[in-house]
C-alpha cells in the first residue's frame, strides 16, 4: 500500500488548522439527553471525514441494527460502557475499545448501563450527518413516505 497522490501542491505549508477547545458546548442535546459535539464536520474537513462525540446518559438506548452504503463508521469509547453490535454479536465496549464498521457493515450501538457513556463516531468519507442527528428524533411525527425519504437521504438502511 502506498500514500495517496498529492492533494496539496504548495512549496510551503499553510496556516489552515482549526482548534476546538474541550469546553466548547455540545451543538445538540437530544430528547434522551444525549449530547452530540460536532468535532469535525464534512464541511470543515472538505469531505474527508466527520468526527462526532456522543455523551449518552444512563439507559439512553440507541439505534437498531442498520448499515450505510456510502460511508464507514468507527466507534472509540472514551468513558463508560457502550453496547456495540458488530453484525455478529453484541459486545460491552469500555474505555479504549474501538470498532470499525466498513461500508455495508451491519452495526448498532446503545447505552444500556446505569452509568453515562462517552464515545467518538468517525464517518469516512465525510457525510452531512448533522441534519440526521438533529432530525432523527422527529421521525415518529413523519409520514411513512417522509420517514423513508429521510433515511434514504441520510444513507441509513434498517434491518430490524
Amino acid at each position: 500500500m502506498s500514500y495517496p497522490s498529492d492533494r496539496f501542491h504548495g512549496e510551503k505549508g499553510e496556516v489552515s488548522a482549526s482548534f476546538r477547545p474541550a469546553d466548547t458546548p455540545a451543538e445538540l442535546t437530544g430528547a434522551s439527553g444525549t449530547r452530540t459535539r460536532y468535532l469535525a464536520t464534512t464541511a470543515s474537513t472538505g469531505g474527508e471525514f466527520g468526527l462526532y462525540q456522543m455523551d449518552m446518559p444512563p439507559r439512553a438506548g440507541g439505534p437498531a441494527t442498520h448499515f450505510h452504503k456510502t460511508i464507514s463508521e468507527s466507534f472509540f469509547i472514551l468513558d463508560g460502557t457502550v453496547r456495540l453490535f458488530d453484525g455478529n454479536q453484541w459486545v460491552d465496549a469500555k474505555k479504549g475499545d474501538f470498532l470499525y464498521v466498513p461500508t455495508g457493515g451491519l452495526h448498532a450501538f446503545r447505552n444500556e448501563s446505569d452509568d453515562p457513556a462517552s464515545f467518538l463516531i468517525l464517518f469516512a468519507p465525510g457525510a452531512p450527518r448533522e441534519e440526521y442527528f438533529e432530525k432523527v428524533g422527529t421521525v415518529a411525527t413523519m409520514t411513512a413516505e417522509e420517514r423513508t425519504e429521510f433515511f434514504l437521504k441520510h444513507d441509513t438502511y434498517w434491518t430490524d
